[in-house]
């Protein structure tokens, strides 16, 4: 156990002195999810979403009903005079459309994630050049995601740098924090209501 100890310390020790001696550490922490929030029309890829389960998954499904009830219909039918080799193809394909059908809760929520996905690509690419823009700027050598620290001050988030960045307007309680901090809160930042979450 003293063995244990005495190599974190003596780990921790020389993380302090290589950051005195090399460049100053500067870590930032950042959240996707707080800043996907706040951007305008993000809305939209709820609605969009939705009509996607409704116009696309749907349809999907009762279609691979009604194929599931012809395929099995006709197997039932043909199957003791069907050659071994397309009785065993008949079965693979039902057994596919069953497996799908059995396990469709999980396929319909892996194709409106991978929906999502492709809807928050332009918000993303905004978010992140907007991101890499800060790092550079601002010189951040490390950062994490916001859940990763215990606590870090309010201006090292670079979620909120973000969303200033791109001009967003910032929920009331987050503006009273920075003031709070007296980190400056430009004008533009005008209070909104607390951010949505997105999955």
């Amino acid at each position: 156990m003293k063995k244990v100890l005495f190599v974190c310390v003596a780990v921790v020790a020389s993380l302090l002195f290589t950051n005195h001696t090399n460049a100053q550490t500067k870590i930032g922490t950042f959240d996707e999810e707080s800043v996907l929030g706040l951007m305008p029309d993000i809305d939209k890829v709820s609605a969009a979403l939705q009509s996607y389960a409704k116009d696309s998954l749907q349809v999907d499904y009762e279609y691979s009903v009604l194929e599931f009830n012809r395929r099995d219909s006709i197997y039932r039918k043909d199957s003791a005079t069907m050659p071994a080799r397309a009785r065993e193809q008949a079965t693979k394909e039902l057994n596919q459309l069953k497996y799908k059908l059995v396990n469709w809760q999980q396929f319909q929520q892996e194709s409106v994630r991978a929906k999502q996905d492709e809807l928050l690509v332009p918000y993303k690419q905004k978010i992140y050049a907007s991101l890499e823009k800060i790092i550079r700027e601002q010189k951040y050598t490390h950062v994490f995601r916001n859940d990763a620290l215990l606590k870090s001050p309010i201006g090292d988030n670079l979620s909120i740098k973000v969303a200033q960045d791109l001009k967003l307007n910032l929920p009331k309680e987050v503006i009273d924090e920075l003031k709070n901090q007296g980190v400056p809160v430009p004008a533009a930042a005008a209070p909104t209501k607390p951010a949505a979450k997105t999955k």
